[in-house]
């Protein structure tokens, strides 16, 4: 806008450096007119609706010279030195208005000519007279061509008008670009959902828009000189053929950059630099193009080796997107050029095995001996597990590039679930940029393919994008590559998505977009070596989208032709990349006609040569373990279970952090209570608490070595303001984390994150997160247990079956709110009969080694599920994760009412040296009957043991003895069978809050009646069944009206303690 106040009167505004437009003048009632005529021209000049912009310009243009004085700096208090509408000049500019609306004498003669022209409505031509030439040319050392034959004001519209132009190339050149190697459309340019004819994204609108002609300009001024110093690069005077086709070459070719959304202008500027380029965007010398057709001879050579060899195999080939290998190969080299030393990769099954040969190296005769595996070989292998297809499969492997540089990639096992993979990899990397003091984020980078349909229809896919700037979050950027196939499975885009691209989700996170075509390799390298400089440059995320094309099927058997027979008649007649690119170098002399077939036969012998070898491939431990795992024990390898007890010492420096504040720090009132609390269960005079008991349990680990990190909605406060493991300063909200404050400064660090609200993306972050170390303690808490089913994905497919899967250990826990307080059906229940489903232990066999010397229960187990309801059992089973050699993922739930119920506290003497975790606690009041006195046996899990305690003694019933099942999967046989000896006679009852079909009971009463009939003998009740006492089968987990809350409780109470026998099922 300034650009046509400065040209409408050069002698005042001298200063060209882009500034905003000032707000005040069209702010204030009295210059709502002044400011309106002063920028309607330029509003609408630099409007992006070309058509507007050249009406309002034309009619500029048009207006009737007037014999008006220019208005002079002279007297007026207006400083030539700063631009019009803004600083000091705009608070004089509307005193001088609002002072010749009151006294016009007062203000000098000239402005009085414009006020009173501006007034009258008059257009700002005719507001000021004009300019002579020698006027204009004493202030523009232009050349005369820039002005010669027009007048300021033409000057100022044509400068205008080219702006706009650069504007619209800028922001909407995209949407024409070449980027479709089919072309499937002439007429509407490359795929664009909802770009139809009256569509403001019509190719043919957007044409026009990019046309000089669109804003007035005709074949006799493309030679005109124009002024860009500052908007394009280079010289600062360009003709507007020159501006036209450099812009058309930028913007228009076979690569589209979407970037102008970006809200940093160091970013936009960087971008724009490396694209608005008089002259070729890139050069490759003779020897690189010849790696690049190197590289994509053996992406298209490797699919078309497998399709001979295996012609009836789904193998999800990378056929019509070949050229994301070679761009791939150039981003790796580029990024070690610039300090990458690790990749962690993500994608789904489409051009996986291709990735896996091609990029990560994965031994050939491996991939070709997954194709036929020897099943005796496999087996013993797999050890129990399931294995999975040859395309979700992931690995590992140190490479060393062309330029010397070693690089260790890593491809992250995945599900066929799209996308789901995405926060895996991306807390892999945040775990490994720790583990290896990569602070700055540039040695460690995530790479994330992604088809076009998931990218677009895949939630999880933004709930990522926002975890890239968090603080506990963020890895320093992710490249994104979208294999652009524009097909999903068998639905076209402008079926599968509402946007443009299905790149237009990133857009939320305002990171730059680059389209480009896949049929032009180079073009490809280009963009994925720009993509890798701007991460490491900017450590943001970036996009990367290719356009390409699927030769076949959603897989090799699939029939396209039913639902796109038009794309598909294209595609069969379509020269594959490889062909495109020997052609086009064999035109530049760069390859010879004699080299074409000897490469072929290279490559194609090189793949033979390790199809033979495959049925002599053995598996190897070596290729599923990370170093950080190195020592780690399988299902096979005993690992003793150790004392998880701490020296008292220890506590008591953990816990004077936990109650020492500095005098600094002004914290809540209500927080210094809580401190004071604290220190009275540490000195022993009343137990300690549950937070207490989990800060405890973190500092000790951190003191032994161990990384703690603790991730969730609220996990700093704690959902039940229970936690505070972050105080707040209530004058500055500086932040205090007393566990960063241990005395001797532990080895081991501890990090609580607030995370964004998201289940399923933050609880893959840490599960990735995990995979990478087993030297870490990572907790995902949810704000509700009952909120983890958003999460559903990353529980079935990585926590409970990942390691059957991949051979790949986790040791990820899960803290779940859980119990039945009358807060509804979404705030009560974990939904614990999920994951005990999920368990997989036999309910009809018992383990054979039970005893404390050779137990590898857990070990053999995919999952713990415990209910701890002490605070020390609570402690003990957080540090038991730590200490075996092993890891399985944890799903612990966590208490509301027990977290300040005072019955539920431990003493200091169940926390020191010799204690461990307790999976089954027995009768603990020795008031209650033993042994054949003991009429009724409950066991039960969770809160209602408090319920079913107090109760009993507000009865005085002595007969009923209560045990509590702490860990419920893996079932802990061995002591079931000790407690159900005990009470030989006893009625066995089990109790639970949950409904019937929800809960433990499916899962129990199977395994109580194999522990009957497998480890009790006659004597001790061998026939005895188990009765159930609680709520009946429902919908919903719980009741959202209080009172009916209230009246199910006390029925399942009762019954749980009533006189008369319970009715049973076998």
């Amino acid at each position: 806008m300034l650009r046509v106040v400065r040209a409408l009167n050069p002698i005042l505004f001298r200063s060209l450096s882009p500034t905003g437009v000032s707000k005040r003048l069209l702010g204030l009632t009295g210059c709502n007119v002044l400011g309106a005529r002063l920028l309607s021209t330029a509003s609408a000049s630099s409007s992006s609706d070309a058509a507007t912009g050249a009406a309002a310009a034309a009619a500029a243009a048009t207006a009737a010279q007037t014999t008006h004085r220019q208005p002079t700096l002279a007297e007026s208090g207006l400083s030539s030195a700063e631009d019009f509408l803004n600083g000091t000049n705009a608070n004089v500019l509307e005193e001088m208005y609002e002072l010749w609306l009151r006294e016009p004498s007062k203000v000098h003669g000239s402005w009085q000519a414009f006020f009173r022209n501006i007034e009258t409505g008059a257009p700002l031509g005719q507001a000021t007279s004009l300019l002579s030439r020698p006027q204009r040319e004493r202030i523009s050392r232009a050349a005369p061509s820039v002005t010669a034959g027009r007048d300021v004001l033409e000057v100022a519209r044509d400068t205008v008008r080219v702006m706009s132009m650069i504007r619209a190339f800028r922001h909407r050149g995209h949407l024409v670009a070449n980027l479709d190697p089919l072309n499937l459309s002439q007429a509407s340019g490359h795929v664009v959902a909802g770009a139809h004819e009256e569509s403001a994204l019509s190719p043919a609108r957007v044409r026009y828009d990019l046309d000089p002609v669109s804003y007035g300009f005709t074949e006799a001024d493309m030679d005109r000189i124009f002024y860009v110093g500052g908007d394009l690069p280079g010289r600062p005077l360009r003709t507007l053929r020159e501006i036209h086709s450099m812009l058309k070459n930028a913007y228009c070719g076979t690569i589209g950059f979407e970037y102008r959304h970006m809200l940093s202008k160091e970013e936009k500027d960087w971008i724009a630099s490396r694209v608005e380029v008089f002259g070729p965007m890139f050069r490759f010398t003779p020897e690189e193009k010849r790696q690049i057709w190197n590289f994509t001879a053996e992406a298209e050579l490797f699919e078309k080796f497998l399709s001979y060899k295996y012609a009836t195999a789904k193998r999800f080939g990378l056929e019509g997107g070949e050229s994301i290998i070679p761009g791939i190969q150039a981003m790796l080299l580029r990024g070690s050029e610039l300090g990458i030393e690790n990749v962690i990769i993500g994608m789904p099954h489409r051009g996986r095995l291709n990735v896996l040969a091609q990029v990560v190296k994965k031994p050939l005769e491996q991939i070709f001996h997954e194709f036929n595996p020897d099943e005796s070989r496999t087996r013993v292998y797999l050890a129990g597990g399931s294995g999975d297809v040859k395309y979700h499969l992931g690995t590992s492997s140190d490479r060393t590039l062309a330029n010397g540089k070693q690089m260790h990639l890593s491809l992250v096992a995945n599900p066929s679930h799209l996308e789901a993979v995405d926060p895996v990899v991306v807390g892999k990397t945040r775990a490994k940029q720790f583990f290896t003091y990569d602070v700055d984020r540039r040695r460690t980078m995530a790479l994330l393919l992604h088809g076009d349909a998931a990218f677009a229809g895949q939630g999880v896919v933004a709930e990522t994008l926002e975890l890239s700037d968090l603080h506990d979050y963020t890895i320093g950027g992710t490249v994104h590559v979208i294999i652009n196939n524009q097909i999903g499975f068998t639905t076209d885009p402008k079926h599968a998505r509402s946007s443009p691209y299905p790149t237009d989700v990133a857009k939320c996170v305002g990171i730059p977009i680059f389209h480009v075509n896949g049929d032009d390799v180079e073009a490809v390298v280009h963009v994925f070596r720009l993509a890798i400089e701007y991460r490491q440059r900017f450590r943001k995320d970036v996009v990367v989208d290719v356009f390409c094309y699927r030769r076949h099927g959603h897989n090799e058997l699939d029939e396209p032709s039913f639902t796109q027979p038009l794309m598909y008649k294209k595609i069969a007649a379509h020269p594959t990349i490889l062909q495109l690119y020997t052609h086009r170098l064999v035109n530049e002399q760069i390859v010879q006609p004699s080299e074409v077939q000897q490469m072929r036969d290279q490559h194609m012998r090189r793949y033979e040569i390790s199809f033979r070898n495959a049925p002599n491939w053995k598996p190897r431990d070596s290729d599923w373990l990370a170093s950080h795992w190195k020592g780690f024990k399988s299902e096979f390898q005993l690992s003793p279970i150790r004392q998880t007890g701490v020296d008292r010492d220890v506590l008591m420096r953990v816990g004077r952090a936990l109650c020492r504040i500095p005098e600094s720090l002004h914290i809540h009132p209500h927080l210094k209570r809580l401190l004071e609390h604290r220190k009275q269960m540490l000195e022993g005079e009343i137990g300690i608490d549950w937070a207490l008991a989990e800060q405890l349990a973190f500092g000790a680990l951190m003191c032994e070595g161990t990384h703690v990190r603790l991730s969730g909605q609220d996990s700093e406060r704690g959902t039940f303001s229970q936690r505070h493991a972050a105080l707040i300063d209530q004058d500055t909200e500086e932040r205090y984390v007393p566990l960063d404050h241990i005395e001797g400064d532990p080895p081991g660090q501890f990090r609580v994150c607030n995370s964004s609200l998201s289940e399923y993306a933050v609880l893959g972050f840490e599960v990735g997160y995990s995979l990478e170390s087993p030297r870490a303690l990572v907790m995902h808490e949810a704000q509700f247990g009952d909120f983890m089913n958003g999460a559903q994905v990353i529980i079935d497919e990585f926590i409970a079956s990942g390691e059957k899967k991949w051979r790949r250990q986790c040791g990820i826990t899960m803290l779940l709110p859980h119990s039945f307080g009358g807060q509804g059906p979404d705030h009560s229940s974990a939904r614990l009969e999920r994951f005990l489903q999920l368990a997989d232990d036999d309910p009809d066999e018992i383990p054979a080694e039970l005893g404390m010397d050779n137990r590898m229960q857990i070990q053999r187990a995919n999952l713990q599920v415990v209910n701890a309801t002490t605070p020390a059992n609570y402690f003990h089973v957080l540090r038991r994760q730590i200490h075996r050699d092993f890891r399985k993922p944890l799903i612990l739930l966590t208490p509301k009412e027990l977290l300040r119920l005072p019955e539920c506290r431990s003493p200091l003497a169940d926390f020191l040296t010799g204690t461990r975790f307790h999976r089954l606690i027995p009768e603990t009041d020795p008031e209650i009957a033993t042994g054949e006195k003991t009429r009724r046996l409950i066991f039960c899990q969770g809160k209602v043991y408090y319920e079913l305690v107090a109760e009993r003694k507000k009865r005085q019933i002595r007969d009923v003895s209560i045990v509590r099942l702490e860990q419920i999967s893996p079932f802990p046989y061995d002591r079931v069978a000790e407690t159900l000896s005990a009470y030989p006679k006893a009625e066995l009852v089990w109790c639970q809050e949950e409904p019937k079909n929800a809960g433990a009971w499916f899962y129990v009463q199977p395994r109580i009646r194999t522990t009957l009939r497998g480890l009790i003998d006659e004597a001790h009740g061998k026939h005895r069944v188990v009765a159930y006492a609680g709520r009946k089968p429902a919908a919903a987990p719980a009741t959202g009206i209080y009172t009916i809350h209230v009246a199910e409780q006390k029925e399942l109470i009762d019954q749980a303690l009533s006189d008369e026998p319970l009715p049973v099922t076998v």
